[in-house]
């Protein structure tokens, strides 16, 4: 029996450019893994949950690292480390709903090394389906957290299809909330793809959580200049301040002008497999004063649709409040 904690083995490759990054990936195919920061790779490896042929290490490629201002916007490459996007002048001046979501991912120690690009890509913290048992998700045909018995705390509230796992990533909603883009390469050349539609519902594809196939890469982030410098707001909620994976989260970006929202972008974490864009509460908000009674209507539209699992029910309430905190203070 093999023992927890012990790397399985597997080819290294250190490739140098982004060019020869995509020849191994395509050559390897799904037995390939692109590795970033390594901080949930590690521990994919470690459960042996996950045993690739190849690890591709990303980081020798500069080409990958890195923020700079366009003519569009600004672009942010895959390997930036979090910290350095929370203590960029140009994120913090025009994008800091990012900035402040990027700075509640785990600890100081995991954002200083871990990437954007990484946070972005990572899978599901379901432990039914970490431990390696065979879910929906890892190709069987039970989800045990969507059971009576089934521990599901921290599952969805929303397009379950089998698997109720739920997104853990914080910089997603921020991503998403921000209209951003993602580039994606493989050997075929490059497309963008809006944020909204890199990440998929289990009812397109049970066993990843991105658009991302064997042999893609994604090489960088685009925020558009359309929400730059908007009001921001962005909490977190979850068990511990340190560490922990977000029970709900929020991003909003409001437009407002004397006191009248006249644009507004909110998106949910932690009540669905993707970033939940909350269209109804966007639509109710737009030309309303940005008050009290305006944040109370919202907040209680926010659920609608919502279905909580066995032990999840807290969530309705607690993103109803978030909702109506990011009216409020943003």
């Amino acid at each position: 029996m093999s023992m927890k904690d012990m790397m399985p083995n597997f080819e290294l490759y250190q490739p140098a450019s982004v060019d020869n990054a995509l020849d191994l990936l395509e050559q390897f195919g799904a037995d390939g893994w692109p590795l970033a920061g390594g901080q949930d790779s590690y521990d994919w490896f470690k459960d042996r949950a996950k045993k690739p042929r190849a690890v591709i290490d990303l980081n020798g490629i500069s080409e990958l690292r890195g923020i700079k201002e366009t003519a569009e916007g600004v672009e942010i490459g895959a390997l930036t480390t979090l910290t350095e996007v929370i203590n960029n002048d140009i994120i913090k001046a025009q994008y800091g709903l990012l900035a402040s979501a990027a700075s509640r991912v785990a600890s100081p120690q995991i954002r200083n090394m871990g990437t954007i690009g990484g946070n972005l890509c990572q899978d599901t913290r379901c432990w039914y389906y970490r431990y390696g048992l065979d879910c929906y998700r890892a190709g069987g045909n039970t989800c045990y957290a969507d059971t009576p018995q089934g521990m599901n705390r921290e599952h969805c509230l929303y397009e379950a299809d089998r698997c109720v796992a739920v997104s853990p990533s914080d910089t997603a909603t921020a991503v998403v909330a921000l209209d951003g883009s993602m580039v994606i390469r493989n050997k075929s050349g490059e497309k963008v793809v809006k944020a909204e539609e890199f990440f998929v519902l289990p009812a397109v594809d049970i066993i990843h959580m991105t658009i991302l196939k064997p042999g893609d890469l994604l090489t960088a982030i685009r925020l558009p200049k359309t929400w730059a410098g908007a009001r921001f707001y962005f909490e977190k909620v979850a068990d511990r301040n340190t560490w922990d994976f977000a029970l709900v989260n929020i991003s909003a970006a409001l437009k407002v002008n004397n006191g009248t929202i006249e644009d507004a972008r909110m998106v949910c974490g932690g009540i669905q497999c993707t970033p939940k864009r909350l269209t109804v509460v966007e639509d109710i908000i737009k030309g309303s004063p940005q008050n009290e009674e305006t944040a109370e209507l919202a907040g209680k539209s926010a659920s609608r649709g919502a279905t909580p699992l066995n032990y999840n029910h807290f969530k309705v309430p607690l993103m109803e409040n978030l909702v109506k905190r990011a009216i409020r203070s943003a």
